[in-house]
Parts: structure tokens; sequence; C-alpha cells
């Protein structure tokens, strides 16, 4: 991809970019820069990961049973587990490409000065930024122990008034959701730079603008699936507990059918982040770039049709459970797709193993075991077995964790000479990515055999027979925990002391390698012109 006027973009960065285009906490707390708010996100993340990884280690100390006595109580086991689950879902991973890397990279893949709409921007920051802060005040009540799924008749009418305060803040984050995903469609139809059409759109964009879809389209369902769970229990309407003639399939149908989609909010941007990094560190231009950007868009359409594989064994018919299967065995294609051309990419490519390459790579290992053990979850038969077991954990993590994360993670470490102009440590990245690596393995996989095993999930204590695995499994969970400090300093180093970062470090061809490092305030000098495809090594 060619752009008019860069040079003029590297004389004037030398004094003058985003980060010292004013100065001033207010500036920030009012600025409509999308490259500030991301910026903004990624600090409230950070925050809230940290506050969800220590009751992650809180719940895997305790299975672990190294002491004649239980760490946690049972009701504290159900809280860790519930703030667990909120915490990581909500407000990390669901959020933590698309607003985070989403807002710093998009407009300015697309060659734009900012996103279409910077103060509904700026706004959706704040609505996220509240709803996490509604969330906590259920911390504060300390008595919300239903699970991060809210599950009916036990949210509204067995414990106590503080989920009204969890379900109200994923409700309102899911606003910021919303119209986070409206201004990246907007913006990827009506700010692209001239000559870029959308067969010339990086695949970041692709995925980011198919999340979009989905964002807007199922986040609403869960927002009412929310108020009618508040409103029940303040108010007993009836909706869901059945002992008020209500139905608890149905708030699981409602659920599920914003939930699975939200597996793709967290995963797509993910595929955007590989597919940005198998080209650059391949140098090599994108093999399949059709089938990938539409697979992408094929994805956000399958998962508006899957939501019953969640619940082949809450009491739906036979013929529903076999029509869900069958549909969720059809997402394997657009997936596989996706997956076989980044390998044919890589395939006899001048490849760079750099630490963001190895999180890439990391990431295809991971996110391919968890896809193919959801083949298993998939089949109605074996689900019966696997339901509510370790099984669908170790799935889950290694779709969730071993793929958004990994690809979070990698993004991270790519774009960061572009957002601070400073290089990070390609050891600590290593370093890093060996640990969480090793440690997710080491971490998870015992899990499936635990499943098989049959030893179910969420449950505060289990049988002898379990114990060996699960120590095993603490284990790789403290080896993640320090993997994810160790890239922090990495960061923060960077950020202190890196060497000085070039415009363009690792040689992409993408538009916002061919701006300073940072950019300038509306991220280019001149307006690009886009003269060619955006992974075009040749």
């Amino acid at each position: 991809m060619s752009s008019a006027h860069t040079n003029t973009a590297h004389d004037h960065s030398t004094d003058h970019h985003y980060l010292n285009h004013q100065s001033g906490i207010w500036s920030w707390l009012t600025t409509k820069d999308h490259k500030r708010i991301g910026l903004m996100y990624f600090i409230t993340i950070i925050i809230t990961f940290a506050l969800g990884g220590f009751f992650a280690l809180g719940i895997r100390l305790h299975l672990a049973k190294f002491g004649a006595t239980p760490l946690l109580d049972p009701d504290t086991y159900n809280k860790f587990m519930t703030f667990h689950g909120a915490i990581m879902v909500f407000m990390v991973i669901i959020p933590g490409i698309p607003a985070f890397l989403g807002n710093f990279v998009l407009p300015i893949q697309l060659g734009a000065k900012d996103v279409a709409f910077p103060r509904l921007n700026l706004a959706s920051y704040y609505i996220f930024l509240a709803g996490a802060a509604l969330a906590a005040t259920s911390m504060i009540y300390n008595q919300v122990d239903t699970g991060w799924t809210f599950y009916t008749p036990y949210s509204t009418s067995k414990t106590s008034n503080g989920v009204i305060f969890l379900v109200m803040g994923a409700f309102t984050m899911g606003f910021s959701s919303i119209l986070t995903g409206l201004n990246f469609i907007v913006t990827t139809h009506k700010l692209r730079a001239p000559g870029m059409t959308m067969d010339r759109v990086p695949l970041m964009v692709w995925a980011l603008y198919s999340t979009s879809i989905i964002q807007i389209l199922a986040t609403p369902i869960l927002a009412i699936t929310l108020m009618l769970i508040a409103a029940e229990k303040v108010i007993g309407i009836g909706i869901f507990d059945p002992d008020l003639g209500g139905d608890p399939v149905l708030f699981q149908h409602f659920f599920w059918f914003y939930s699975h989609p939200a597996v793709y909010i967290m995963i797509l941007p993910a595929m955007g982040i590989i597919s940005e990094l198998v080209t650059a560190f391949s140098r090599k231009t994108i093999f399949g770039y059709r089938a990938i950007a539409y697979s992408s868009a094929a994805i956000a359409a399958l998962s508006f049709m899957v939501w019953g594989h969640h619940m082949f064994v809450s009491g739906q018919s036979t013929l529903a459970g076999i029509i869900f299967s069958i549909i969720t065995m059809f997402v394997g294609v657009p997936t596989a797709i996706k997956l076989f051309n980044w390998l044919s990419t890589m395939y006899r490519g001048t490849i760079s193993f750099e630490a963001p390459m190895l999180y890439a790579i990391g990431f295809m290992f991971l996110f391919t075991i968890g896809g193919l053990t959801g083949v298993f979850l998939a089949s109605t038969g074996m689900d019966v077995h696997f339901h509510d077991t370790y099984f669908v954990v170790a799935h889950f993590h290694y779709v969730m964790v071993g793929g958004t994360l990994m690809a979070l993670n990698g993004g991270i470490l790519y774009w960061f000479p572009k957002m601070f102009g400073k290089m990070t440590s390609d050891l600590g990245g290593r370093i890093s990515w060996v640990l969480i690596f090793t440690g997710f393995n080491v971490t998870f996989f015992p899990q499936f055999v635990l499943g098989a095993m049959g030893m179910p999930r969420r449950y505060f204590d289990y049988l002898p027979e379990y114990t060996n695995l699960n120590q095993i499994s603490t284990v790789g969970s403290w080896l993640i925990g320090s993997g994810f400090v160790v890239i922090l300093i990495t960061l923060i180093h960077g950020l202190l002391k890196g060497p000085k970062a070039g415009d363009n470090p690792w040689g992409a061809k993408t538009l916002e390698w061919q701006t300073s490092s940072p950019p300038p305030h509306e991220n280019f000098i001149e307006t690009p012109t886009v003269t060619a495809g955006p992974y075009d090594f040749r």
C-alpha cells in the first residue's frame, strides 16, 4: 500500500505528536483523539485484568489443596468464580482488542484523521468506565455468587441484591460496545483514504468491521435480558423464575443468543491481528486476501445461528439439537480458511521469529486445539458427557485466552513502536511468550483429562483422584501470571528506556507504518492516497 506525502510526517514528528499535542490530565480526560481514547481503554483494561487474574489465581490455589485447610470457604469460592468470569468476559476480553487496539489502529489503517464520531467515541469510554464502576460496586456488596452467566432462578430469587449492580454494570458496558461498533462501521464506510476500495482495506479492519456488526445486532439482546433480570429481582415480574410462572430456559435462549456471538466479538479482532502479524513477519503478501476477508463476514453471520449448542441438555428437542450441531460444524469452515491461508502465507516466506510473531504462532496452535475440542462439544452425544465438566473450561480458555489474549499480546508488541515511538525488548517479549505459552498448556490441557474423567466445573471440592492434575494445573496458572508480569515490565521498560523506534521498524505495508512514530494529532500531515493493496511485498 502506498501513500503520498509520507516524508513530511517524519520531520514534523520530532517535536509534535498526539502524545504532546496538549498537556495536562484534563486534556486526556476530555480528548476526542481516537489514539488517546484507545490508550485510556488500555489502562482501564490492565487494571481490570489484574483484578480478574487475582481471582483466577485464588481459585486455582484453592483447588490445588496444598494445605490441610481449604483456602476458601464455599461462599467465597463462588464469589471468586463469579467475579473472575464477569471481569474477564465483560471488562477484558470483549473490549480488549476492539476498544483498545481497534480504536488506535482502525482510523490510521484507513488513512482517516479520526473515527467518524469522536465525541461519541469519548462517551463510549466513559459509559464503559461507568459500567465497570457499577459492576465493582457488587464486589463491595461481596454477595454475588451466581456465576458470570447469571442463570435464573438463582440470580433472581436466591442470591443477594448485589447481583443487580453486576448485571446493570454489564448492561451499561453493553452500550459502550454498541456505540463503538457503530463508530467503526461508519468510519470504515465513510472515511477511507482516496483509492482505498473495500478490497484494499487491511484485514484488521475487515475483522473489526465484522465484529462491529455483531456488537450492534447481538448486544441489545443481552441488554434486554439483563434488564429483565434486574426487574425480576426487584419487582418479581415472573419472566424467568418458575416460582412466579416464568421459564428459566427462556433466559438461557436469550443469554446464549448474545453470548455465542460474543465469542466472535472476542476472537474475530484477534484473527485480524494474526493476519497483520503473519504477513509482516513472513515478508510475504498475504495468501487468499479475499477468502480471509469474506470468512470474517461469514463467521459473523454464522455466529447468530448456533446458540443452541450450549443447551443440548437443557430440554430442547432432539431435532433442534441436531440442527444446531450441524450448523456449529459449519463454523469450522471459515475458521479453517483463515488458518490455512495464514500457513500458506508463511510457506516459503522469510519468517522473522520476533516476539509478535511468536505470539501469532502460539495463537494458531492454541486456537486450533480450542477449535478441534469444540467439535466434541458440538456433537450432541458427546456433549451429554462433557457438559458442565472441566472439558468445557479447557475448551473455552483455549479459545478465549489462548486465542484472544495471545493475539492481544502480539498486537501490543507489534504496534507499541507506533503508539509511543519506542521499541520494546524483544528478549522480554520472548520470555513472556515462553512463560504464557508453557503455563497455559500446563494449566488447561490437564483439564481436558479432568473433564473426560467427569470432574464437574464450578465445584468447591472434588474427588481425591482429581488432586494431582489439579495441582499441575495450579502450577501452570502461576506460570501464566508470571508471563503477564514479564510483558507488563517489558512494556514499562520500553516506554521509559526503550530505544527510539523508526516509522516502520517491522517493514510492514499498511498505512499506519507510513506516518511518524508516534503519529501526529490527525494521523497524517496530508491525506494519503492508496495505489495498491495493503500487503504488497513484491
